[in-house]
């Protein structure tokens, strides 16, 4: 069984979360957002209280918000480190990214690998797989746990609300085009987890999600 962990992290409210099985005690974190001791620490006690492995870390896409622990992260447990290649500029351009913001961050690990649709990862007995879904970010992907019925979505879409694409590299149309084709092609039950807010269903935001109704219908 799998073990869903969320982090409300930094001055953006973001969703840091650890997902780990029960029984091999491995684990992924997604959108490490830590962006102080305080945080760090939060993370750090939960991983070593329930004496998880870091097997990877991966970014849904690379927006300031969702990156700001990706330093600790890497250099505290040494996961694998997954990215969306088209969102490379945007890790790269962390330092641009925070001073937007007025926030200071330091230089960010290059990524071990990238994130694909052809793409699986095992954690422990569970599969991870992998949607492209652009339009928040031009990279962005979301994270689907078949079995256990629960999609990691990001900033892509939220409850009762979508992504903004106001942004680096955002585009509305391409958001709307993810979420029809990819997210709402997901069974009705699914869970999404998204990277701001609480928690949802596929099928709520099918019938309930005022920028989405319509979506459904067609």
């Amino acid at each position: 069984m799998l073990v869903v962990k969320s982090f409300t992290f930094n001055l953006f409210s973001e969703n840091t979360f650890i997902v780990w099985d029960e029984l091999t005690k491995e684990s992924v974190i997604i959108d490490p957002g830590c962006s102080n001791s305080s945080e760090e620490e939060k993370l750090t006690n939960y991983i070593s209280e329930h004496k998880l492995e870091v097997k990877y870390s991966i970014n849904t896409h690379c927006h300031i918000d969702h990156i700001l622990g990706c330093k600790f992260v890497k250099e505290k447990f040494n996961p694998v480190y997954f990215v969306p290649e088209k969102d490379l500029f945007l890790l790269q351009r962390a330092e641009v990214q925070a001073s937007a913001f007025g926030l200071n961050i330091d230089k960010l690990p290059e990524p071990d690998k990238f994130l694909s649709e052809n793409l699986h990862l095992n954690l422990g007995r569970s599969i991870i797989s992998f949607l492209f879904t652009p339009g928040h970010t031009p990279g962005e992907f979301c994270i689907y746990f078949e079995r256990e019925a629960f999609c990691i979505t990001g900033d892509v879409l939220f409850k009762n609300s979508i992504g903004r694409t106001d942004l680096w590299g955002g585009d509305y149309d391409t958001l709307i085009q993810s979420i029809k084709t990819k997210l709402f092609s997901l069974p009705e039950n699914v869970t999404i987890y998204p990277g701001h807010g609480e928690n949802s269903k596929i099928g709520l935001e099918k019938n309930e999600n005022p920028f989405l109704y319509e979506l459904s219908k067609n």
